[in-house]
C-alpha cells in the first residue's frame, strides 16, 4: 500500500533565499510560541499551542533548496495518541522559475489513517497557504 503523506504547495514571487528566510522564521507564520532557533543544520526549536508542543530538529539544509524539520518530541495533547508526531518529518522543497518561488510542503508521516491528520492537515493548510504566503507576498503573516 502506497503511503500518501500530507502536501501542499504555494508559489510567490520572491527568491529561493527569501522563502528560505521566511519558512526559517516561525514566529513570523506559524506560532508566536516558538523558542530556539529554525535557521541552520541541527538547530533545534520548539512550538507551543497551550498544552500542545512539538520539538523540531534541522536534520537537513540545502540552502535555497531543502530543509527538513525532523520532530524529537511532542505532546499532541488532545489526541489519545499523544506522540503521533515523534519521528515524522516536515519537509519544504524550494524551487524557482520564471521569477516565481515554489515550496513544496510536506509532512512525511501525516497519513489519512493516522488520529491527527483531519485536524492537522486543516492546520498546516491554513499556515501555510495562508499564513506563510501571507509573509512572502505582503511582508506580514498570521501567526497564532
Amino acid at each position: 500500500m502506497k503511503t500518501q503523506d500530507f502536501t501542499c504547495s504555494i508559489t510567490a514571487q520572491v527568491t529561493a533565499d527569501e522563502a528560505m528566510s521566511a519558512i526559517s522564521h516561525v514566529e513570523l507564520w506559524w506560532t508566536k510560541n516558538f523558542k530556539g532557533s529554525a535557521k541552520q543544520l541541527n538547530d533545534v526549536f520548539t512550538v507551543t499551542f497551550g498544552e500542545t508542543f512539538v520539538d523540531f530538529k534541522i536534520t537537513e539544509l540545502i540552502p535555497d533548496a531543502k530543509v527538513v524539520w525532523t520532530v524529537t518530541n511532542c505532546n499532541l495533547h488532545w489526541q489519545n495518541n499523544k506522540t503521533e508526531w515523534n519521528g515524522t518529518k516536515v519537509v519544504y522543497e524550494i524551487s524557482s522559475a520564471n521569477g516565481d518561488t515554489t515550496i513544496n510542503f510536506t509532512h512525511q508521516g501525516l497519513q489519512p489513517q493516522v488520529e491527527c491528520y483531519a485536524n492537522c492537515s486543516r492546520g498546516w493548510t491554513e499556515h501555510i497557504t495562508e499564513s506563510l504566503l501571507k509573509l512572502l507576498t505582503e511582508g506580514v503573516g498570521e501567526p497564532v
